[in-house]
Formats: structure tokens, sequence, C-alpha cells
């Protein structure tokens, strides 16, 4: 599956992204996943896509589907919604594909996708890293990346908020 611009291309259903890793896989080119709710893309958030890009040869992006993101982090958020969330995200150039997953978390999506290398930012604890079983049951690694100080989603949301008081 040959994968083009624009960005909306490149938003996979979940079957459909399984069968693009697989046919990278054969070729030889290592897949790195990582996910998120990307809800407020920000600079911090553009960093740690482009580093974790620079760990493989194709850069997945699991996205939560809205309900997802309503029961992890209440019923103000998403921000913006799914398809504007994965419409950006797949646009930019560190990003390969994007795939929306509906469950609370990206075990199945991992299962599917099978990366070569799972990416999580430093502030997740090692044993909470959902997937991680699935990966290096299979020789993949998981790699912690730096956040990028001062450009959490969070802190830009209570900045906006103190804004408007």
């Amino acid at each position: 599956m040959r994968i083009d611009r624009p960005g909306t291309a490149r938003v996979l259903t979940e079957g459909q992204a399984a069968t693009f890793t697989a046919e990278a896989r054969s070729a030889g080119r290592r897949i790195v996943f990582t996910n998120g709710v990307f809800d407020l893309l920000h600079p911090g958030h553009v960093r740690y896509l482009q580093d974790a890009r620079a760990l493989g040869d194709l850069l997945i992006v699991g996205l939560n589907a809205d309900g997802s993101v309503r029961r992890n982090k209440g019923p103000g958020r998403p921000i913006t919604p799914q398809n504007e969330r994965a419409e950006v995200l797949a646009a930019l150039s560190s990003v390969d594909a994007v795939v929306v997953f509906p469950e609370d978390t990206p075990a199945e999506i991992i299962r599917l996708v099978q990366p070569d290398i799972l990416v999580k930012g430093a502030d997740w604890p090692a044993d909470q890293i959902v997937g991680r079983d699935t990966v290096e049951a299979r020789g993949g690694r998981v790699v912690l990346l730096p956040v990028a100080q001062g450009h959490s989603t969070t802190s830009i949301v209570e900045r906006i908020k103190n804004t408007l008081k």
C-alpha cells in the first residue's frame, strides 16, 4: 500500500495500518509507533514526533478517538475533534500514517501494527506502558523520549483557562 499526500490519504483504518506495516516490514523497513491524544498540537509534540521518526523508517501514530479521550481525560476533552486531529498529524512530514483507535488503550492497534520500536514520553513509568510486552515479545524495543519543558497540553489548557478568567 503506497501512502501519498494529501494528509487525509495517510489516515488509515486499523486494517489498512496492519497491511501497510506488514508490507513495509517485508521490505526491510523498521516501524516506529507512538500514540496519544494530540488535541492541541504544539511545538513539544512536533519535536517528539520528529525524534520518534528518527528512530526508524516509518512513524505510525495511533490517535485516541474522541470517546476514548473523554473517558481518559474527562468530558472537556478533546479540544479538537478526531478527524481534524488526524488530518493535522498526517500532514506533518515526520508522520507517515495515522490510525484512529476507539479503545481506551492502544493495545489492539499495537498488536495489529507490530512495531519494531514503541515510543513514549519519558514521563511514563515503564510498568504502565501499554503494548510494551507485545513489542518486546517479538524482539522490538521501547524508547522513552524526553518531554519538551513548558509544552504540555495540560499546561496550555490551564493557561488558556486562566486568560479567560
